[in-house]
């Protein structure tokens, strides 16, 4: 459960602003996303290793 603490005088919009921002940070929606579908690990690491080849080539590219 998410706590926010709201001062007096303290707006609405502000403390929704709060909340939205600490609920991102808790990583709820993204836990949930990749629960929905199952990946292999084989598979997992083989788009890490495409993401790190694409990575590197950008990285070299702005080196020349």
């Amino acid at each position: 459960m998410l706590i926010i603490p709201v001062k007096d005088g303290e707006s609405i919009d502000k403390a929704l602003k709060k909340y939205k921002r600490k609920y991102d940070k808790t990583g709820v929606v993204k836990e949930l996303r990749k629960r929905q579908q199952f990946t292999k690990p084989s598979v997992s690491k083989r788009q890490g290793l495409i993401r790190a080849a694409y990575k590197q080539q950008l990285q070299s590219r702005e080196e020349v």
